[in-house]
């Protein structure tokens, strides 16, 4: 998983796989969701980032509840 916000652009990108993009949908103004080839979600873009988020948002991130072993297939 990688976020970059792009300061020029007022851009933030969530990157959850890294995949080509085959398809996006915009969920609302300035939020758009890419999908890749098997239609799964591989990333989420906010432009007017922090119009829409405080800096504190977006500096700010929380990881918790991550599986910290293998799971069995």
């Amino acid at each position: 998983m990688k976020i970059e916000y792009d300061k020029e652009a007022d851009a933030l990108y969530i990157q959850l796989k890294e995949a080509p993009v085959d398809d996006n949908i915009d969920i609302e103004e300035g939020v758009s969701i890419d999908f890749d080839a098997n239609k799964h979600i591989i990333g989420i873009e906010i432009l007017g980032a922090s119009k829409k988020l405080s800096l504190e948002n977006i500096t700010t991130v929380t990881i918790s509840n991550l599986p910290v072993e293998t799971v069995a297939a």
